[in-house]
């Protein structure tokens, strides 16, 4: 479900979360429903239209209509975590599958989709996301179901052509899926750009202050895929409560003007260290010598983000004590949050990963350009 008042920027309506004034109260603040179950009436009937928490209750539903909105879409569902999200799709695709994903992508939803070809469930084919014909090489038509883009994929923050990967998939009868999480509504609608389903880790941008892990798919389409993907939620129980749905009405708030600040703190700190002595290369789709920066100005159209990667002049110890030596940086795992983090990708990824051992993932928070680039500045001296 979106607004009625479509007439409005997107930003407005984030910052207003779709300006739902309480009724009963007048608060500007949206209101925390966090019953697990809702009344019936004299006569049996339900007095709402929620029965029980699991399948839907009034804030998870109002972060759904918010999502849905920024994005473009029919609508959307939101998960206890990015990877639940993931898993609800993946679990609508048939017996068998063909499925076709990056190499480099989110190292946790790869390894599920390993595991599923494991064990025969479907079966997997890896492109290289630097390269969009090897994605359609691979398409296969009428056999390929899922065709899976994630873009920036973390962490080297390759970017894809989300039009030409649609392309590719809808003229084999596939859907598209994009992993939007680093790119999100301020500056991608994934949907417009021919997408099936969009996907966020909303523990990181749409959140966005490192208090809340959840996840949440968006559809172009209001069909049996989508009605399916609800029945899986519903079945499993892999619903956030209400406390947390509100944790992700209060982040999405402020994401617009979150993520400008992040993306302009991002392309300071890169232009900075690009030929800087002690790095051997910086990941930044923002910087005009990144090999995608042509397409991600087409399709990244509020900013480049938050997120890069420097390779470190050296080796993996060298790279790891980095890590350790940030003293505004926080060494820590996930990303889109208000401080910044540091990240070894290598030590926290799964033996598969084909990350380099020097590489040091980036989350730009809201602190001061200078201090974040005076502190990479000493961490790199040692």
């Amino acid at each position: 479900m979106t607004s009625s008042k479509n007439h409005l920027d997107p930003e407005t309506l984030a910052a207003q979360a779709l300006g739902r004034i309480d009724r009963e109260t007048g608060a500007v603040v949206p209101p925390l429903h966090s019953a697990s179950t809702f009344a019936r009436d004299a006569d049996y009937a339900l007095i709402g239209p929620h029965i029980y928490s699991r399948d839907s209750a009034p804030t998870l539903a109002h972060a759904e209509d918010i999502v849905a909105t920024l994005e473009g879409g029919a609508g959307a569902r939101v998960f206890g975590s990015g990877l639940a999200a993931f898993a609800a799709l993946t679990e609508t695709l048939a017996p068998g599958a063909h499925v076709v994903a990056p190499q480099v992508m989110y190292y946790a939803a790869q390894a599920w989709l390993r595991r599923l070809a494991e064990r025969e469930r479907l079966s997997l084919d890896l492109y290289d996301q630097t390269d969009p014909q090897t994605l359609k090489a691979l398409v296969r038509p009428g056999r390929t179901e899922l065709v899976w883009v994630e873009t920036p994929a973390n962490p080297t923050w390759d970017v894809m052509d989300i039009a030409f990967a649609a392309e590719a998939a809808h003229s084999a009868g596939a859907i598209l899926g994009v992993d939007s999480t680093c790119a999100p509504p301020p500056t991608t609608r994934a949907i417009s750009l021919g997408a099936d389903i969009v996907l966020h880790s909303a523990t990181k941008y749409l959140n966005g202050h490192s208090d809340l892990t959840a996840g949440v798919l968006v559809t172009a389409k209001d069909d049996a895929r989508w009605v399916d993907i609800h029945a899986v939620r519903n079945l499993t129980g892999g619903v956030l409560g209400g406390f947390e749905a509100w944790l992700l009405i209060r982040g999405m708030r402020t994401l617009f003007v979150r993520f400008a600040r992040q993306s302009e703190t991002a392309l300071a700190i890169a232009r900075h260290f690009e030929g800087h002595p002690r790095v051997a290369g910086v990941l930044y789709p923002g910087l005009a010598s990144h090999p995608g920066h042509t397409i991600a100005a087409k399709q990244m159209t509020g900013g480049f983000g938050g997120m890069l990667s420097i390779l470190v002049d050296g080796d993996i110890d060298t790279a790891r004590a980095v890590a350790t030596r940030t003293r505004v940086f926080v060494p820590a795992t996930s990303l889109g949050g208000v401080e910044s983090l540091i990240e070894h990708r290598r030590s926290v990824e799964s033996p598969e990963s084909t990350v380099a051992d020097t590489l040091l993932r980036l989350s730009v928070g809201l602190e001061s350009a200078n201090d974040l680039i005076a502190d990479l500045e000493q961490a790199l001296k040692g």
